[in-house]
């Protein structure tokens, strides 16, 4: 099978073409500038830097190369960013899945589409995959508008959403949560960590491994892949200390409202799995063997 991933140069992105290359399939990724990936990574992997927001260029790139299946995992996901920049972050999150899913119809392709747990309000989490989206701040509204244009499509089409991955890119890339909390107490240097904000963290090798049972079983619809265990980022930043052996002293346990942050974060949100577990074999690790899975990477 023939695949092509966006967001090749992200976490989740370069986990799934990692994945995709030992699955021997034939893989295709975009992102932006230069392959992120070492070279062990690239055999049977070809790389484009490319802009998903130029319609042209995006159609007459996944014209040309016909994959059968399509993994859209580029975004602007920094909630703060999109808050401040709505034009930028509609952009990226809406009209450039719009272009893509015209030219997935074109050619007919499969498109397995990566949304968030913030389509939610974190009001009543955690959330089954027909409970009712109500985002509360613009980047969670972009990926809820991008779902619909999923929905309405013409594609065999696949929605995973997702909450709070993390992992170690095998690249530089954006942090997340465990490397910014072990480059900072290894620098011993203090960190501020909500404790009123709810999530199931999600290990970025159990979801690239959960969208390529979605494409291996041909399923369809919305998914939720998360992990299953409900926790703060505070109790995760501790368990990530203690588990390195690093000084949890460092790490100040706050509120959301002292972050003061342009935008607003949902309390509680988090998934229930079991339509993945029942439809798909999901089987999410728990958090603590998740970094045990990280130790050699960091």
């Amino acid at each position: 099978m023939k695949i092509l991933i966006t967001g090749a140069n992200g976490l989740l992105g370069q986990y799934l073409v990692r994945q995709a290359v030992a699955k021997k399939y034939e893989v295709s990724g975009i992102g932006k500038g230069p392959s992120r990936l070492l070279p062990a990574a690239l055999e049977g992997y070809i790389y484009t830097d490319l802009d998903i927001t130029d319609g042209a260029a995006l159609q007459n790139f996944i014209v040309a190369e016909r994959p059968e299946a399509i993994i859209h995992a580029a975004a602007l996901t920094q909630v703060d960013e999109c808050e401040l920049n709505k034009p930028e972050c509609y952009n990226v999150n809406v009209t450039a899945t719009r272009f893509l899913i015209g030219a997935a119809e074109e050619i007919k392709a499969r498109l397995v589409y990566l949304s968030t747990d913030f389509v939610f309000d974190g009001l009543n989490g955690p959330y089954a995959e027909e409970d009712e989206p109500s985002p509360v701040n613009y980047y969670g509204s972009s990926k809820l508008a991008a779902e619909k244009a999923v929905m309405e499509s013409k594609l065999e089409w696949a929605i995973v959403r997702t909450a709070l991955v993390y992992g170690i890119v095998p690249a530089p890339g954006r942090k997340n949560i465990i490397s910014m909390v072990t480059e900072n107490l290894r620098a011993s240097k203090r960190i501020r960590m909500v404790a009123d904000q709810w999530r199931t963290p999600t290990f970025v090798q159990d979801l690239a491994e959960g969208v390529f049972l979605i494409i291996e079983k041909n399923a369809r619809g919305v998914f939720h892949l998360s992990g299953d265990q409900l926790i703060t980022p505070y109790d995760m930043a501790v368990a990530t200390a203690k588990f390195f052996g690093l000084d949890s002293s460092l790490i100040e346990k706050i509120t959301s409202e002292e972050l003061d942050q342009p935008g607003k974060r949902p309390p509680r949100t988090g998934f229930i799995i079991d339509k993945a577990k029942k439809t798909l074999g999901f089987a999410p690790v728990p958090f603590e063997e998740g970094l045990q899975q990280l130790f050699l990477d960091i």
